[in-house]
């Protein structure tokens, strides 16, 4: 069965299924999938499983006996704000790293809630069950490859046209020019390696564009907001890692560029310092809100069910820049 993105779910009967279950990745985006495992005496969760585009990975094996399977995907924190709508009616437990939770409807701490949803999956050729991760774009495993290079490109500061699935030659232009900044073949493009090659290009400081860098200890989430000259548009949340880094897509040529960050621990609460949030920002007030967002209003943000927040003027004269985020 395909999942839309705005849709993603799975469905088993109580009877024992004697196939290993496989998620499929159709998807223009590398995702992290945690499963849910419901009987009548209790639910519970375990992941992540990391699923490139147009790969499957098993995430049950042999027999599996219970009421419900349950699934919950969200994409990596390089894409900043996860494109992944939860319409689940689900809340089970899960925590930031790897996890395996028995009782995943009472969250202890370091663990939160994450919508889940129900899938019927299919039987494939081989015997196993399989359930696919799709956007709107119903891509096919090719196209869906093909778009998931190209969005990381974009990322990563090259130029590729439309985020489409369709080959040309601005997408092959842009994938020569990574190939060669990075001395590698052609052939590392079939590699099974090659997404994780890109993200980490994505995280990678640039020359050109905007990256953020987290060199502190916790996991910190930031917005961007640009100025075409016309309106300003905020938008967020980008997570980044501790000790790493993250490019975030500056599409156009805005005239400026702001930014703002804090950081938070895994309950997502904002970490503070002598009594002070610990976040990174200016004097510019626009507005953000908790949830994922992108508005091009910045006025009477508290009416609109925002809030304000003041972010700080990027320097972008030299070309490029790198902001690092560190304890004071």
């Amino acid at each position: 069965m395909t999942l839309p993105a705005a849709a993603i779910s799975l469905f088993f009967s109580s009877a024992p299924a004697f196939a290993d279950l496989k998620i499929c990745n159709r998807m223009s985006y590398v995702v992290e999938a945690a499963i849910g495992i419901d009987d009548k005496a209790a639910t519970a969760t375990r992941g992540w499983f990391r699923i490139d585009p147009a790969t499957c990975r098993v995430v049950v094996q042999g027999t599996l006996t219970a009421d419900r399977i349950l699934l919950h995907a969200r994409a990596l924190g390089v894409y900043g704000a996860s494109p992944i709508p939860q319409n689940g009616h689900d809340l089970l437990c899960v925590a930031q790293e790897n996890f395996v939770i028995a009782a995943a409807r009472q969250c202890r701490s370091g663990q939160t809630q994450a919508a889940f949803t129900q899938v019927t999956p299919t039987q494939a050729d081989d015997g196993n069950l399989v359930a696919y991760l799709a956007e709107d774009s119903e891509y096919d495993d090719e196209q869906a490859r093909l778009a998931g290079i190209q969005r990381l490109l974009v990322i990563a500061g090259y130029d590729i046209g439309a985020i489409d699935g369709v080959d040309g030659p601005k997408t092959q232009g842009a994938l020569a020019a990574f190939l060669k900044s990075r001395g590698l073949s052609s052939d590392a493009v079939s590699s099974p390696g090659f997404f994780k090659t890109l993200v980490d290009a994505a995280q990678t400081p640039s020359t050109s564009g905007l990256t953020w860098c987290n060199d502190t200890p916790h996991k910190v989430m930031a917005a961007i907001a640009t100025d075409d000259g016309k309106s300003v548009t905020s938008r967020g949340w980008y997570r980044i890692d501790p000790k790493t880094c993250l490019h975030p897509d500056l599409s156009g040529q805005p005239k400026q560029i702001f930014s703002f960050a804090e950081a938070v621990d895994s309950d997502n609460r904002a970490i503070r310092l002598k009594d002070k949030p610990l976040n990174w920002g200016g004097g510019k007030q626009l507005c953000t809100r908790e949830t994922k967002f992108e508005t091009n209003e910045q006025t009477d943000c508290g009416a609109r069910g925002f809030m304000a927040t003041g972010f700080g003027v990027v320097d972008m004269s030299s070309g490029g820049k790198t902001l690092r985020f560190a304890l004071p």
